[in-house]
């Protein structure tokens, strides 16, 4: 393969951050349209491609935030398409902490300071006033196959690279669809489809700090496990 502009891929890997502030700039929809194509070269089980991409901007993605948002806001239950945990406990509830206090630290909230780190949860349900929002669906006849959930999961990873390549910046963004009747009803999702997360997008706005914060990885030898190798 022939690259005009060869980039490593492990220099788009290393340079993605979970973006959650943005510039109000749009983003074109042929922008877009080149991000998803680069996605949809994920892999799939029997190459089954059982994702789907609904791109929003504008009033529709507007209607989104404010039905998410009152709805949150009045105490209403999470009204989510697929099953969810309810609370992380051990090292995966250790590293949900660490990463909020990343960026807890970075922002200035203080842990006594309720009205900001309420207006942060709010931020989320608001996608982060990100311009863009991608809404990635499952086929509903898949919406119970784990291997299905997985391949959606490769097409989601491949929509935040890709992004990044081109210079956008994203987040994978659950709280934005805590109310997925208001999202399926203002991005017309059609009922033979399943909503699995959606992806916050557009150009980062570089003075917003928590934009710098790289969440930490753990060691390979404690998630790694290496067989038949000679020490």
């Amino acid at each position: 393969m022939d690259f005009e502009d060869p980039v490593r891929f492990e220099d788009v890997v290393a340079s993605r951050r979970s973006i959650r502030g943005y510039k109000p700039d749009q983003v074109s929809k042929e922008l877009l349209s080149e991000i998803v194509e680069i996605a949809k070269r994920a892999p799939s089980s029997m190459n089954t491609q059982p994702w789907n991409f609904h791109v929003l901007t504008g009033e529709p993605l507007e209607r989104i935030r404010e039905g998410n948002t009152e709805l949150m806001l009045a105490g209403a239950n999470v009204d989510r398409e697929i099953a969810l945990n309810h609370g992380y406990e051990g090292v995966h509830r250790d590293r949900q902490i660490e990463i909020a206090v990343q960026l807890f630290e970075a922002m200035g909230i203080e842990r006594h300071d309720k009205e900001r780190r309420q207006d942060w949860v709010m931020r989320g349900f608001r996608q982060f006033d990100a311009p863009v929002s991608i809404v990635v669906t499952i086929d509903a006849e898949l919406a119970n196959d784990t291997i299905g959930h997985f391949d959606c999961g490769a097409a989601t990873y491949g929509l935040v690279l890709a992004a990044t390549a081109k210079g956008l910046g994203c987040v994978i963004n659950g709280q934005g669809i805590m109310q997925s009747s208001v999202v399926r009803e203002h991005a017309r999702i059609p009922e033979d489809e399943v909503i699995m997360t959606c992806v916050a997008m557009g150009w980062p706005d570089d003075s917003f700090v928590a934009n710098d914060v790289v969440s930490r990885r753990a060691a390979n030898e404690d998630t790694v496990s290496f067989v038949g190798f000679d020490d």
